[in-house]
């Protein structure tokens, strides 16, 4: 697990745009997963401002992003669909009939969704990339504490915390989702690569329990230490809880020195 941690939120997003960028770089047709939340926000606005920058395209990316509420239409404000074309598509030069979500439409059977999107991942060859931010119990995408941690794409229930957490963006309660459809953790793990975002001061105990605590379907995300290539980029607020801060600053002294060796060559 390759541990950042930056000045501030804004050092986050333009680290995660460098990290993404390269990944385009390299497969022009890489496959995205994506996250909604506040967190990826400042990211995406980035990706909108150099998107077709010195040859930097989305034209050829495939993307699927890790949920869906159940019971909201595509075209409602509060839909993941909405937030992603709102947020990023509408603005970028990608073909959106390349973009997918685990969506669950009223004649469809919510238990057929998974399965079918498990599919539809393994068609266009599985995820390079996937980005992830994290919630304040740990969980990444809806996979909530007690996740198996084998899971797939399924239905779940979110936890009140969770509903509590999100309850900001509906103006009626009665409207707001319990239920969605999530990637499972063993789907996100099966992504070639994996960035987590994290940043403010609320997530630090879900970040030290991610990083440094063991690893247990009661902090989901602490299923990426057995991932071979995570980058976790954070902030200072979000690393406050962090034991071994002074050793991840020592590695990234060491990373930039190697850097610059490697630059003089």
């Amino acid at each position: 697990m390759d541990v950042t941690i930056l000045k501030d939120s804004d050092a986050v997003a333009a680290a995660g745009t460098d990290l993404l960028r390269g990944v385009l770089r390299q497969k022009p047709n890489a496959v995205l997963g994506l996250a909604t939340g506040r967190t990826p926000l400042a990211m995406y606005q980035r990706l909108i401002a150099v998107c077709c920058d010195e040859g930097f395209s989305f034209r050829d990316v495939t993307t699927f992003n890790l949920d869906e509420y159940i019971g909201l239409s595509p075209d409602d404000p509060q839909s993941y669909r909405a937030y992603m074309k709102r947020e990023l598509f509408d603005h970028i030069d990608i073909d959106q009939g390349n973009t997918f979500l685990p969506e669950c439409a009223t004649e469809t059977d919510p238990l057929d969704v998974g399965p079918a999107y498990e599919a539809l991942i393994r068609s266009r060859g599985g995820i390079d990339l996937q980005v992830l931010g994290i919630g304040h119990n740990g969980h990444i995408g809806f996979n909530e504490p007690t996740s198996s941690l084998k899971s797939r794409t399924r239905i779940k229930t979110l936890t009140r915390e969770t509903i509590s957490a999100n309850k900001q963006y509906f103006k009626d309660p009665a409207a707001q989702p319990q239920l969605a459809v999530t990637m499972g953790i063993a789907t996100i793990m099966d992504a070639r690569r994996i960035m987590l975002l994290a940043t403010g001061k609320e997530k630090a105990e879900a970040v030290r329990q991610t990083i440094e605590g063991p690893v247990s379907a009661m902090c989901p995300a602490s299923i990426l230490q057995m991932h071979e290539a995570v980058s976790v980029l954070l902030d200072e607020a979000a690393a406050s809880a962090l034991t071994l801060r002074d050793y991840y600053d020592w590695i990234a002294e060491q990373k930039l020195r190697i850097a610059g060796n490697t630059e003089g060559r």
